[in-house]
């Protein structure tokens, strides 16, 4: 049984890994920038955000299940 606290702790930590998630895709934009970049690739870029996101929060759900 999880308590406030540990649903507090819980729920920052998936935040988290999603936010890391996302911020670590943005290194994209320098591994292809004519592709992934903040004008023309934007909607390109977002959506490698978003999926590497989703990504980071099913490893940390994987490691981390949601507490009863």
């Amino acid at each position: 049984m999880f308590t406030k606290k540990g649903w507090k702790y819980w729920l920052k930590g998936l935040i988290s890994a999603v936010v890391g998630g996302m911020a670590n895709s943005v290194a994209v934009s320098a591994i292809a920038p004519e592709t992934f970049n903040f004008q023309e690739g934007f909607n390109k870029l977002l959506l490698v955000c978003v999926v590497s996101g989703i990504i980071s929060a099913a490893n940390y759900l994987k490691e981390s299940p949601v507490p009863d």
